[in-house]
């Protein structure tokens, strides 16, 4: 996952500011978004797997599945498919938006939590966390059952443990000294 991650983001970030540039974040942002579905595909999965399809192919069968006959999307198309990256077009789209949040002053909280939480939950854990970090902020929540209960919220490099595991690690480490 690691990995994914640091190939796509050069090509976010240089999307990113193709469309700030061009003062199209959310136009480029829905376009990501639709080319990261069809590349989820079962079919299109298989076809850019197949080394016998040519990248030029692959690029013209995505440009005509995203219903835009935009040229920067094309060429960008085109430098996904000659690099046999159009598999991280799931992970570009979510870095842009997660650049383009940030733009916007907003921050990505990641919610760990030990049991899965509702959205009334989640907007109430927000609501409460945006004062504190002097941010707006979006969730996401990962379900980690090794937390016990409780949860540990990380919004940069700031991380904020009230789960069950945490107070006993730090019980631990009391003990011990």
């Amino acid at each position: 996952m690691a990995e994914s991650v640091t190939i796509a983001r050069p090509y976010a970030e240089a999307v990113f500011r193709l469309a700030k540039e061009a003062g199209a974040l959310e136009a480029w942002s829905k376009r990501l978004a639709r080319l990261a579905l069809v590349s989820q595909d079962g079919e299109i999965v298989s076809l850019v797997g197949n080394p016998q399809v040519s990248a030029e192919k692959l690029a013209q069968l995505f440009v005509s599945l995203s219903e835009d006959n935009d040229a920067v999307l094309a060429n960008f198309i085109a430098t996904l498919a000659e690099n046999r990256r159009l598999v991280l077009l799931p992970e570009i789209s979510r870095l842009f938006d997660l650049a383009k949040s940030q733009d916007d002053g907003v921050k990505e909280a990641v919610v760990y939590s030990a049991f899965p939480i509702d959205d009334a939950q989640v907007a109430a854990l927000v609501q409460q966390l945006e004062p504190r970090f002097a941010t707006r902020l979006t969730a996401r929540v990962v379900v980690d059952p090794s937390l016990i209960g409780g949860v540990r919220v990380a919004i940069g490099d700031q991380v904020l443990d009230a789960s069950v595991r945490g107070k006993l690690d730090a019980m631990a480490v009391a003990l011990n000294n």
